[in-house]
């Protein structure tokens, strides 16, 4: 059975599985579900529709499930729906989708959430990404896996960061981070690639020169956006292992909406 402290409030319509733990003052809203582990902090407010998975840890006064901060939002049933094995720290505020997306707001496996961070609706968060305290992901923002993103960093609606990208503090978002990279600042700048997370994932070093290749053929050597994907195209088959990294930047580049930060 879940246990629930005394003085938290857990509506009739919430499915709580076993070992739940729910703190003091708590409140768990109707159409709320929670997997098996999870801990909810003292003073959180849980709102429905809303899934949490597997042995996340949610931390006092979090606010998950919360209806989207858009206008145009008009009661109706979108979701939030949130993965296994999350940290998610103090006064955290997560929304519910909007129906002019997919209606749902995501976040994967593994992430650690630090305090003060907001994800707006209709965001999508990868796996094993880290945001730090106060970063702001405002609506439809889609954040790749193994993605960190500095403390006070914000992020403009429909913005995508790539997987493995790390943003540095206050970083001001308004145009797409391509994977691999490291970028801040106010405008923000791209500074080079993320070779020491990519060591610590586990890429070689010929991954990691084949990454740095494709950096300088998309920022140092003065191509035009067009040409500098052919140039990464002819890097397929050069590399072990370098296929899909290959494949993962060409990707993203043409499913840019805003424009790369160049």
């Amino acid at each position: 059975m879940p246990s629930i402290h005394p003085t938290a409030i857990v509506d009739a319509g919430a499915d709580l599985a076993a070992g739940v733990t729910v703190g003091p003052y708590a409140v768990i809203g109707p159409g709320v579900t929670v997997g098996a582990g999870t801990s909810i902090g003292a003073h959180c407010v849980i709102e429905g529709p809303t899934t949490l998975g597997r042995d996340n840890t949610i931390h006092a006064h979090a606010a998950l499930g919360c209806a989207p901060q858009d206008m145009k939002y008009r009661g109706e049933a979108t979701q939030l729906v949130v993965g296994d094995r999350n940290t998610i720290f103090q006064f955290c505020t997560f929304s519910r989708g909007t129906v002019q997306d997919a209606g749902i707001t995501r976040v994967g496996d593994d992430n650690w959430i630090m305090a003060y961070v907001h994800i707006a609706h209709d965001a999508q968060v990868g796996s094993h990404t880290v945001l730090a305290n106060n970063a702001t992901l405002a609506g439809h923002v889609q954040v790749g896996d193994w993605a960190i993103v500095g403390g006070l960093s914000g992020i403009h609606q429909f913005c995508k960061v790539g997987a493995h990208v790390m943003l540095g503090f206050q970083s001001h978002v308004s145009q797409d981070v391509p994977p691999f990279m490291t970028a801040t600042g106010n405008p923000l700048g791209v500074a080079g690639i993320n070779a020491e997370g990519l060591k610590r994932r586990g890429f070689s070093r010929e991954r990691i020169a084949l990454v740095k290749q494709m950096h300088r053929l998309l920022y140092r050597e003065g191509l035009t956006l067009e040409k500098a994907r052919e140039a990464i195209t002819a890097l397929a088959d050069t590399v072990e292992g370098g296929d899909a990294d290959v494949a993962q930047l060409l990707a993203f580049l043409a499913a840019s909406t805003r424009g790369i930060a160049r």
